[in-house]
């Protein structure tokens, strides 16, 4: 049974997974906060989810925070997020955004209301045909057994769609593994169930990817994919010239700016030059004569992480605060969602710097050019043209 905020969270105060949620994987570190990814490196022609759920030094899991000034979760919540990046609308229910992963999530209806209940959201439910969720077939029925790190990638994108875009449809697509293969099956079946918007937070070698890269080019559908949680250094699907590739940024409030916000480029974020596959004609950037990711970027530090319902990785679930460009991507296909209009791939941002947030600091690392690896003024490989600025640009 998942407990109430009022009888549940508040009481708990802050809490451990009952299960160490990455034993055998690096405990990762962002000024004082600890993270571990909730998916394993995996072998060619697999994917990666790119969520981080933060933790303690030991790498397990915190659970139940509440904010020391507001009886809230603890981390970025709807309200903060929309602040951030300028979103006053809200989209419609004619408006579907898919969520694609791995492996079954069999609480994901129910951790859902949780999330959107607590944050007075309107229901998505099955009954008043909000929320569907389909197997890689487009089946509502035999789906593929759960996976605790890429269920709680999946509440994680459900819940940063319903933030952005809370009048929005969402329909999470279960692909039977994380085999390119699969996911690739699970994007051709949320185009074909009408999707405006696609997210994709998950990740590998392009070598390994490529062969599947037709299945991602969706004439007039927002197909949003991450770019990484390992610095500099690119990724499939986010190389795609038909994907919009989502990097990541520090979020911060600032009440001495106008915005109330400012952000820098999160060390962790993903970006490169790819090497099979060509420029779209959008790009202009000089030093990379093929596609570059990324496009846009948005919150994805787990130090100024969000806060998610979902799997605690010690039975039953509970909230937690994730990081990663898994936030960004489909935070992202949010704004898509809200805007609603028409897309041609990739470029509607490129047409539109002027509404977006350039963002000119941070780093993700080493790189043959400065661009590339450094956020500076105008187009760079960490955060691409910038970040929402309303829902012009996208």
């Amino acid at each position: 049974m998942h407990r109430s905020l009022s009888a549940g969270l508040l009481s708990a105060g802050m809490a451990l997974a009952g299960a160490q949620v990455a034993s055998a994987r690096v405990v990762e570190r962002s000024g004082d906060t600890y993270h571990v990814s909730v998916c394993p490196q995996v072998a060619r022609e697999k994917a990666r989810c790119h969520a981080h759920v933060v933790t303690n030094s030991s790498g397990r899991a915190l659970v139940n925070r509440v904010s020391p000034d507001r009886k809230v979760p603890f981390g970025f919540g709807p309200a903060d997020l929309r602040s951030a990046y300028s979103v006053t609308g809200t989209g419609h229910p004619g408006t579907i955004i898919a969520i694609v992963d791995a492996f079954g999530y069999a609480a994901a209806e129910a951790d859902l209301a949780v999330y959107r209940s607590t944050y007075s959201l309107p229901p998505c439910t099955t009954a008043n045909g909000c929320f569907t969720k389909y197997n890689q077939k487009g089946k509502k029925k035999n789906y593929p057994p759960d996976d605790t790190g890429w269920a709680q990638e999946s509440a994680l994108d459900l819940d940063m769609a319903s933030a952005m875009c809370p009048d929005c449809s969402i329909i999470l697509v279960e692909g039977d593994s994380n085999s390119f293969r699969n996911l690739a099956l699970a994007v051709d079946t949320a185009a074909g169930k009408g999707a405006h918007v696609i997210s994709n937070s998950y990740g590998g070698g392009e070598s390994g990817g490529a062969s599947f890269e037709s299945h991602y080019d969706h004439p007039g559908v927002a197909v949003t994919a991450s770019t990484g949680d390992s610095g500099y250094g690119i990724a499939f699907p986010a190389t795609s010239p038909h994907v919009i590739a989502v990097g990541g940024t520090h979020l911060r409030k600032d009440t001495t700016v106008p915005r109330g916000w400012t952000e820098t480029a999160w060390s962790g974020a993903g970006s490169g030059c790819s090497d099979l596959f060509a420029k779209p004609a959008w790009q202009t950037d000089k030093k990379c004569h093929m596609r570059m990711e990324a496009d846009v970027s948005a919150v994805a530090d787990p130090l100024t992480g969000v806060a998610v319902y979902g799997p605690t990785g010690g039975g039953g679930s509970g909230w937690l605060v994730f990081g990663g460009t898994s936030v960004s991507a489909p935070l992202i296909g949010g704004v898509y969602g809200v805007n609603g209009g028409p897309v041609i791939y990739g470029s509607d941002p490129y047409a539109h710097t002027d509404k977006l947030h350039d963002v000119k600091m941070g780093s993700n690392g080493s790189c043959p050019f400065n661009y590339w690896c450094n956020a500076v003024k105008g187009y760079d490989g960490p955060t691409g043209l910038g970040t929402p600025d309303g829902v012009q640009a996208f």
